[in-house]
């Protein structure tokens, strides 16, 4: 049983710690508990034999002391016992005698227990270390996992904490794009709002020219009609002279006369009619220009063109242009105003 405890103590101590050498304990003393008792022996032995008178018949005994092993689990070899001791033959023991070796057999008894005692103690001792060490190096292992789990559980939340900061910087980039999408978005709609400014613009721009030119080509065509219907009633008439008129204004001079017989004062009414819209700034010398007028009998202007002009073609224009202006022109005192007559007209001061 002992060899098993020791067996199993050494199979614990060695997945403790690592294999050393046990430690030999206990040798010495009973080395010294041995020679002790073989020396009690011989003295018992020496004086047992001087008390007797007579010769016992011959004996040899071997007497064996059992060493306690207090060793390691790993046992060393034994030292070769001690070499029987022959003794002379003894006479029986007296009474005194067997009680010294009754007193050394239970001294003996007893010091086995007190090997075994301590044996016992040591195994106990020894069981306790390697407990003790089970239980520190489960303790260590535990210490070991704690800290593991400490770690894996740092790693996750740092990995967590990664997690989290590059969904923000993905939401982030996201937003960025979605920021430079509506600028873009609204570049687009401010550059199509030019644009369509720019179309309104060029629009207005054509209509307004279209209506000027619409507002010339119906000015031209209506001149057209006026000359037309002039020309038409000139064929229809004939030519034809009449009274005639002189006077003076600010910006031009002119005669009147008229196909029909007119008052003498007709010509003035004329020349009063068209001086104001004479428009005329340049030089005035050697100036003059001959208008025909055929108008309605309501004096409503039918045609005005220049018949003979004075050399100076922005003069001319000046001229017809009072002319055109001057529409109605004015009747005479029977009410109605001469179908055909002439305008001679100079600037001022010519």
């Amino acid at each position: 049983m002992i060899d098993s405890q020791n067996k199993h103590g050494h199979a614990r101590g060695a997945s403790a710690r690592p294999i050393r050498p046990p430690r030999e304990r206990g040798t010495g003393k009973a080395f010294a508990l041995a020679a002790l008792m073989h020396l009690l022996l011989i003295w018992l032995l020496y004086h047992g034999i001087n008390w007797q008178n007579n010769t016992p018949a011959g004996a040899e005994a071997e007497i064996w002391t059992e060493v306690p092993d207090l060793s390691a689990p790993t046992p060393r070899p034994a030292p070769p016992p001690p070499a029987p001791v022959k003794v002379q033959p003894a006479p029986p023991p007296a009474k005194d005698e067997d009680a010294d070796i009754a007193l050394q057999e239970k001294k003996r008894k007893q010091q086995e227990a007190a090997a075994r005692e301590a044996q016992l103690a040591e195994q106990r001792r020894q069981q306790a270390q390697q407990e003790a060490e089970a239980k520190r190096q489960q303790q260590l292992a535990a210490q070991a996992a704690q800290q593991k789990a400490m770690q894996e559980k740092q790693k996750q939340i740092e990995q967590s904490r990664q997690a989290e900061l590059q969904k923000q910087q993905q939401l982030k980039a996201q937003q960025e794009k979605q920021r430079q999408q509506q600028q873009a978005e609204a570049q687009k709609q401010e550059q199509l709002k030019e644009q369509q400014k720019e179309q309104q613009e060029a629009k207005a721009k054509a209509d307004a020219q279209a209506k000027a030119k619409a507002e010339a080509e119906a000015k031209a065509k209506l001149d057209a009609e006026r000359k037309t219907r002039l020309a038409q009633l000139q064929g229809q008439l004939g030519g034809g002279t009449g009274s005639s008129g002189e006077g003076l204004a600010k910006s031009g001079t002119g005669k009147g006369a008229g196909s029909n017989a007119t008052s003498p004062g007709y010509a003035e009414k004329v020349q009063r009619r068209v001086r104001p819209n004479i428009v005329w700034v340049s030089e005035t010398a050697g100036l003059e220009t001959v208008v025909s007028v055929r108008c309605s009998p309501s004096g409503t202007l039918l045609s005005a063109n220049i018949t003979r002009s004075s050399g100076n073609e922005q003069w001319d224009q000046a001229a017809l242009r009072a002319v055109q202006r001057s529409d109605p022109m004015p009747v005479d005192i029977d009410g109605k105003a001469p179908d055909h007559f002439t305008i001679t007209l100079r600037p001022a001061g010519g």
